[in-house]
């Protein structure tokens, strides 16, 4: 995407500390949605249907997080910044969490699971809603945001990269996914204090006054802004479509293809090293659209992409066919999420245009929990699908249950993100129409209304 040539551009000693925040963060997400759950449920007493409740009811907890935290964080007013504290407070319990959920008992019960889950995901929320928030603040230029999110993006692509290939290295050395689990607890004890501090030190927050909007107009105005309401239905739907492959990526690597963990964990570094080196061809590709247009793009290719997941089955060549789809479908991934947390930051502009104070944290809370809420939804849905169609981890199972599987990993969120492209595709808030909004802002002009462009 061009740039205007008049933003602000950030430096290297700022964007590095920032993106870097992100590679901890990524390391703990993918184990929490991909290898946790199969893990669970393989323990004695647990099995996928059990597991899929408790993890549904801790992300039940965390969504309700999401907006009380950005409400808080907006009208926190402490020296430190509104933002700062919270990432400072969630880095000793998300540490504390994670360790108890990644290295369990032999025999961890069902409560053990559910507790220690709500807190990793409290810890979680506490850090990254205010890092997203900050990040959208950081600059109010159409291109520079993109940029901002694309070296956070970055980062936690190579998190992810992290969390595939140490617990696979571990694993192979010591034996068994425990082993591999640990290693990622004991990586995230040294990195994220570490990524913390120096974000901390180097990124600066932009200054911004408390939220002094009274909770009855707060409403209104989210109520008025047709493009948050949009992009939320979008966001929520997305979610769902990407939840359900992450996480059922183990069961259908092992159950269809009838491949090793190890191979699973090439699969995943093939998938997320295709994400790395495929952001900046997007960004090239679409340099001169509008966000809303590139994120349905990369949305329809990995749609195309996705679908031939269905044709796979135990054979040299499915192996084959899922690696390019690993390559193909990888190269989005980047663009798709950049690109989508970017163009929330520009909808709050229409907020502020229309008479807001400064309540990003309230509406990146709002998209947390639609994120969170979609892959809750997913996951409770599709472990206990998976359960009564007669599949089992770890064991031999039907043809009902393989194709319960497949449709659920492949088919499913391809209908999802088609469904999306449509809904988005004339999404009004363009780029020619954040320019109208950033006069109207920079002038004091108050009288402009979200979504006046249209639903």
């Amino acid at each position: 995407m061009s740039g205007t040539g008049k933003a602000h551009r950030y430096p290297l000693s700022q964007l590095l500390p920032y993106g870097l925040l992100g590679l901890p963060l990524a390391a703990l997400g993918l184990p929490l949605t991909v290898f946790l759950p199969p893990f669970y449920s393989e323990m004695p007493g647990l099995n996928t249907g059990i597991v899929g409740v408790m993890i549904f009811g801790a992300r039940l907890f965390d969504v309700i997080t999401d907006p009380a935290i950005g409400t808080l964080s907006d009208r926190t007013g402490l020296s430190m910044g509104r933002r700062r504290p919270y990432i400072a407070l969630g880095t000793p319990i998300l540490m504390i969490a994670a360790w108890f959920l990644f290295v369990p008992g032999p025999s961890a019960s069902a409560a053990y699971l559910l507790i220690w889950s709500m807190l990793a995901y409290l810890g979680w929320t506490l850090i990254y809603l205010p890092y997203t928030t900050l990040g959208a603040e950081m600059s109010s230029d159409y291109d520079e945001r993109t940029r901002i999110t694309a070296w956070r993006e970055g980062f936690f692509v190579l998190g992810t990269m992290v969390a595939i290939m140490l617990p696979a290295g571990v694993s192979k050395v010591a034996g068994g996914q425990a082993a591999g689990l640990e290693a990622i607890a004991i990586f995230l004890l040294v990195a994220l204090p570490i990524a913390a501090i120096l974000f901390l030190w180097r990124v600066p927050e932009p200054h911004g006054t408390r939220s002094n909007v009274k909770w009855a107009e707060s409403v209104k105005l989210l109520a008025a802004n047709a493009p948050f309401r949009r992009l939320l239905i979008a966001y929520l739907l997305n979610g769902a479509a990407n939840g359900l492959p992450a996480a059922l990526f183990l069961f259908f690597v092992t159950g269809i293809l009838g491949a090793s963990q190890a191979t699973a964990g090439i699969f995943l570094a093939i998938y997320f090293l295709s994400a790395v080196l495929g952001l900046p061809v997007w960004f090239r590709i679409g340099r001169n659209w509008s966000k809303h247009r590139l994120w349905c793009a990369s949305m329809l290719w990995v749609a195309f992409v996705f679908i031939f997941t269905m044709t796979l089955s135990t054979n040299t060549y499915s192996f084959v066919v899922y690696t390019l789809i690993c390559i193909l479908g990888g190269s989005c991934l980047g663009v798709d999420q950049a690109t989508a947390a970017s163009i929330q930051a520009d909808v709050i502009d229409e907020d502020t245009a229309a008479g807001g104070d400064g309540r990003a944290g309230l509406y990146f809370g709002l998209w947390g929990m639609a994120t969170k809420l979609a892959f809750a939804v997913a996951l409770g849905i599709a472990y206990p699908v998976l359960w009564l169609a007669g599949f089992e981890a770890g064991q031999s199972n039907d043809a009902t249950a393989l194709w319960t599987l497949a449709a659920l990993y492949g088919l499913l969120p391809v209908a999802i993100k088609l469904g999306v492209v449509a809904f988005m595709w004339n999404f009004p808030l363009d780029r020619r129409r954040h320019a109208e909004l950033q006069e109207r802002i920079g002038r004091g002009d108050a009288t402009a209304r979200p979504g006046e462009a249209g639903a």
